[in-house]
């Protein structure tokens, strides 16, 4: 396996989590009436996992592999 397909499988990887965490049953647990800092939850943790995502996203892309993968 090469650098490139095992890059795109990490990035595959993070759409897949990316996906779940913006899925019905878990974003439910955060539309509650509950404000902080006067924002709501539900606000937070959205803009919390576009930004999580987004740095993953560069973390992934900007640092190379370690280890060396056999082919």
């Amino acid at each position: 396996m090469t650098f490139d397909k095992e890059k795109s499988r990490r990035l595959v990887g993070l759409f897949l989590f990316v996906v779940i965490l913006y899925n019905y049953p878990i974003l439910s647990l955060f539309n509650i009436p509950d404000k902080i800092s006067g924002i709501p939850v539900l606000y937070l943790y959205l803009f919390f996992v576009w930004i999580l995502s987004i740095v993953l996203v560069v973390i992934i892309n900007k640092y190379p592999l370690k280890t060396e993968i056999p082919d």
